[in-house]
Order: C-alpha cells, then structure tokens, then sequence
C-alpha cells in the first residue's frame, strides 16, 4: 500500500513503515503530523484517484529529526 501525498508544495510516495526526507516541518523531533492532501492511493492494486484529492484519505507520520545540509550558493 502506499500513497502520493503533497506537503509543502512538492509531491511525495508515502510507505508504510519507510521513510520519507521532506523540506522541514514546523514541530519538534518526535512529534506526530497528519496530511490530508492525498492525490492518489493504491491499495494492492485497488487504485483511487483523487479529484484533486482522495476525499477521507489521511496519511500520519512522525518528525524523527531535522537535518541540516551545506549552503548552496
């Protein structure tokens, strides 16, 4: 099962139990969040797409940490 999910304007496969690196979110590391912009998911071949998003589809996670990479110049 996994899910399309757009958070912070970009759009992102979501997967059970994997990890995703997404543009920092506000909280703290070990808090839990919740997207409601679901564009499509796949349930073992049972596909719905959303118009623009699956309507009661909600994907959770949680802020492990917050990483900070080299300036780009």
């Amino acid at each position: 099962m996994f899910a399309v999910v757009k958070i912070a304007g970009q759009q992102f496969k979501a997967e059970a139990g994997k990890k995703i690196y997404v543009h920092r979110l506000e909280g703290n590391e070990g808090d839990a969040v919740s997207f409601d912009r679901v564009l499509l998911t796949d349930d073992n071949g049972t596909v719905k797409v959303g118009t623009p998003t699956v309507k009661g589809a909600k994907v959770n996670a949680k802020i492990l940490s917050h990483l900070k990479d080299d300036k780009v110049t």
